[in-house]
């Protein structure tokens, strides 16, 4: 009787668990940008974001799997399996994929990254069950065929050569490997020739396996949508597969950090015959759930993120030396980077560099005057908001979110914390950042004694 009555509390524990549970993260006006989360047993979660005005929708789905998840052999094997899963599953071959979407007039695509990969679907609201249908029998039930992978391969090493066919797409590659070296975050997401090449379908099968469970998945819906029926789709859909096998399962949390080393003074070159050389001057910058990150973006946007900042004045506005010079930063679970880019003709690259490194060195011991912090605030916040004025930009953001930081903050709550960014706290992580000593990538046709100096960049 006791083992019985022990059978029966387990079995109801176990049936209390496996209830979806439904949360309303972002409470929206009228129910305009409405955001909830429902996460079903087996640890799937589905986030929504609602936009009645719009007559279209994206649904995309997140997984929390990326280059720096691989290991140096298997390098590119998460973007060799995003293009696979396009190549078909036991319902479907790659034109059906294909067409299914055309005939409606969407557009379906996918993108991997260091620390995540996302595939998407945008097409009319009438269209939605549709795209939750086609993009969630990808995920769940691709079969990544030997010939498939064979034919496949031939396509990502032409990706390949087109990225080193571009100086300015692959110095930024470079300048990850002159950061990171041999580490995850160092190593190309293609993969190179030798590994891509090295790769076989039972081994992507097994990452499939290892990688794709409902635990490491994110689903995102934005646009003119109502999120119990968005759920109730998912649901049939994953339930058909057979991949909610288990009721218990709970969603995987954001990543953590891993203490990268990160790289100080390091100069790596990449002779070329181009007519420009492409630089890339940068240090480590911050992790993305550093909340100093916001203050980082207002110093971001005023040194090099627009037509008024101060790199694109002195390099381009006030001289000439360049055609293109901004700044960027990257954030990953643990660590950053921050980098000021510049293409401009060999000649002129060491006075490029000076000017840059003289500029980076001049706001890390004095700041930024508060005229260019107002400034800054300002482009950032409309450039925030117009950047997501689609269901395609609504969808990234509150997938995004989920993924990498496990939860939600309302555009108002973003521009809020832009506006809450004081001349001392950039003065901070302009300090802090930029006084560290930065490493260099270049790729141009430098001559020896060029490359030589190349060096007093950094010292």
């Amino acid at each position: 009787m006791t083992s019985r009555n022990a059978r029966a509390t387990a079995r109801t524990s176990s049936e209390a668990r496996a209830v979806a549970r439904t949360q309303t993260l972002i409470k929206g006006e009228h129910g305009i940008g409405t955001v909830r989360r429902t996460t079903l047993p087996g640890g799937l979660r589905i986030v929504t974001e609602t936009l009645p005005s719009v007559r279209s929708a994206t649904f995309g789905i997140w997984a929390h799997v990326g280059s720096r998840d691989e290991t140096p052999a298997l390098n590119g094997a998460t973007h060799y399996l995003e293009h696979l899963l396009f190549k078909g599953t036991r319902r479907r071959s790659a034109l059906d994929i294909s067409s299914a979407i055309d005939a409606v007039g969407g557009e379906m695509n996918a993108f991997t990254a260091k620390e995540y990969t996302c595939y998407y679907a945008r097409v009319l609201d009438t269209d939605l069950p549709l795209a939750i249908d086609v993009v969630c029998d990808m995920l769940t039930g691709s079969l990544i065929q030997e010939e498939d992978v064979d034919v496949e391969r031939g396509a990502i090493l032409e990706e390949i050569a087109m990225t080193e066919d571009d100086p300015g797409d692959c110095v930024h590659d470079l300048f990850a490997h002159t950061m990171f070296g041999d580490n995850a975050l160092g190593r190309p997401v293609l993969g190179t020739v030798d590994t891509v090449n090295a790769l076989t379908a039972d081994r992507i099968r097994r990452f499939y396996r290892k990688h794709y469970d409902p635990t490491h998945l994110v689903v995102a819906a934005a646009g003119n949508i109502d999120h119990n029926k968005v759920v109730r789709q998912v649901r049939a859909a994953f339930e058909k597969a057979g991949a909610l096998k288990d009721p218990a399962a709970q969603p995987l949390a954001p990543r953590e950090g891993r203490r990268t080393v990160r790289a100080a003074g390091r100069v790596e070159l990449i002779g070329r015959k181009t007519e420009q050389a492409h630089v890339i001057l940068g240090m480590p910058g911050l992790a993305r759930t550093d909340e100093r990150r916001w203050a980082m973006g207002v110093l971001n946007t005023a040194l090099g993120g627009g037509m008024s900042s101060r790199l694109f004045q002195e390099v381009r506005e006030k001289r000439g030396l360049a055609y293109s010079v901004y700044s960027y930063t990257s954030g990953f679970a643990d660590c950053g980077l921050f980098g000021v880019y510049a293409g401009c003709r060999p000649s002129q690259v060491h006075d490029v560099l000076k000017i840059c490194r003289d500029e980076l060195d001049h706001v890390a011991e004095h700041g930024l005057t508060d005229d260019e912090i107002g400034r800054a605030v300002g482009q950032l916040q409309g450039s925030t908001v117009l950047g997501l004025e689609d269901t395609g930009a609504l969808m990234n953001r509150i997938g995004k979110s989920e993924l990498c930081w496990g939860e939600q903050m309302s555009v108002d709550d973003m521009l809020a914390r832009i506006a809450s960014v004081t001349p001392d706290d950039v003065r901070a992580v302009a300090r802090d950042v930029l006084g560290r000593r930065p490493s260099l990538s270049v790729i141009g046709p430098l001559k020896d004694k060029q490359a030589s100096r190349l060096h007093d960049a950094v010292a």
